[in-house]
């Protein structure tokens, strides 16, 4: 099922690339929200770019494996846990599903 489960970045945040760092800000009532800055180091923010489009954990941790030189079973789940944690602060969501043709 985590398979066909696909992931992408949230609409609700601002992110900024700083010296090899990813820093998010999540944006509430269309203000920053300074209090929850998020700072990704540089596996972080590969999964972060990865996550520009809908993927999958599998497609991702790939991504990541190949990348680090890393087994794919450890970067799935490396790579699960830290999407768990950005879905659960509303950094990553899930993708409204698109409408099927005649719907």
């Amino acid at each position: 099922m985590a398979d066909i489960i696909k992931f992408v970045q949230s609409q609700a945040v601002v992110a900024r690339v700083v010296v090899g760092e990813t820093l998010i800000v999540p944006v509430r009532a269309k203000v920053g929200d300074l209090s929850s800055i998020y700072k990704f180091n540089g596996t972080g923010t590969l999964i972060w770019k990865l996550l520009d489009v809908p993927r999958t954990i599998s497609e991702v941790a790939t991504e990541v494996a190949a990348h680090y030189e890393v087994d794919l079973a450890q970067a799935e789940r490396d790579v699960m846990s830290f999407v768990d944690e950005m879905k659960g602060v509303g950094l990553v969501e899930m993708p409204a599903a698109l409408p099927m043709a005649g719907d």
